[in-house]
């Protein structure tokens, strides 16, 4: 969500209406970071956090503007947390941390971190290298951890997140799907491709890196090509440097930018105020819910 949830409008929306914004900051200048974080905690009294790739090289700066605000989360992702923790555990911070491997988890519960965020291979972004699924990684998680979990990647409705429910997660991370609302500062045609997509219309682009799962445009057929093609490992870092989200996000060039999406674009079919799509991702959690205790009631009566 870096460019679409990097504004306060999104996170005061979302929390205000029930759900737990959070600050992108990974592409924030640092000044920016700091009016948005003053900005939010003005314009809700309820939950939210930030988020900040520990790798950045603006992270000392934006973790100190975080410390000194006392934010409520923290939700960390691509660093170690040790040498973190203990300044934010003073303040009450809670800590969540991003992973993307059952290792990663492992590693993350034992530094301390309150809870995990468990991205599997549909999150937009950096999913799993190893293109686990949602449904297996989070399952495999919870299973092995003594932590919340909260589960990411190709939930975009109520009935995604009672089925991440069902596997034992606290609770579900959304992103794509909050791409398309008004509150979201990308461009309209950023927006606009969301849309459009269809759930088979996503890459996973740079395997063997860091990769990434966009949605499909000349940018990822180039480069799929050049893979196909055994490009040298070399040329193909070139390739995929030679593309931004920024291109994307904030200037509209939908064709040769990465569009950082995650299959749930497919399930997303119009732009919503995030206040009202809240209130449908409850509307639909309760239909889904219903329908599971009218299946388990059928289920025991067969028995």
């Amino acid at each position: 969500m870096s460019w679409a949830s990097s504004n306060s409008a999104l996170v005061i929306a979302v929390s205000n209406a029930g759900g737990m914004g959070v600050l992108a900051g990974g592409p924030m200048r640092v000044e920016d970071f700091a009016r948005a974080v003053a900005q939010i905690k003005a314009g809700t009294s309820k939950p939210w956090g930030v988020n900040i790739p520990l790798n950045n090289p603006r992270a000392p700066q934006l973790l100190d503007i975080a410390f000194e605000a006392r934010i409520p989360v923290m939700v960390a992702s691509q660093g170690g947390v040790r040498g973190h923790l203990a300044r934010f555990r003073g303040i009450g911070t809670k800590w969540l941390h991003v992973v993307a491997s059952i290792e990663h988890a492992l590693k993350a519960q034992a530094a301390g971190v309150d809870a995990l965020v468990v991205d599997g291979a549909e999150a937009g972004g950096h999913p799993p290298p190893a293109e686990v699924s949602t449904l297996v990684l989070v399952r495999r998680v919870v299973k092995s951890v003594k932590l919340p979990v909260v589960a990411s990647g190709g939930i975009a409705d109520g009935y995604g997140i009672a089925a991440m429910l069902a596997l034992g997660a606290e609770g579900v991370q959304l992103g794509t799907r909050f791409i398309a609302t008004p509150e979201a500062s990308v461009h309209p045609a950023y927006k606009e491709a969301v849309l459009k997509a269809d759930v088979g219309d996503t890459a996973f682009v740079g395997r063997g890196g860091h990769p990434i799962r966009q949605l499909r445009n000349a940018f990822s057929d180039r480069y799929a090509t050049a893979e196909r093609a055994g490009t040298t490992a070399e040329e193909l870092e070139k390739l995929f440097a030679a593309a931004t989200l920024k291109q994307a996000a904030l200037d509209g060039d939908v064709a040769w930018g990465k569009v950082e999406a995650g299959q749930s674009a497919g399930l997303v079919d119009d732009i919503l105020p995030a206040a009202e799509l809240m209130r449908r991702l409850v509307a639909e959690l309760n239909q889904a819910s219903a329908r599971l205790n009218q299946g388990q009631s059928t289920f025991s009566e067969a028995r």
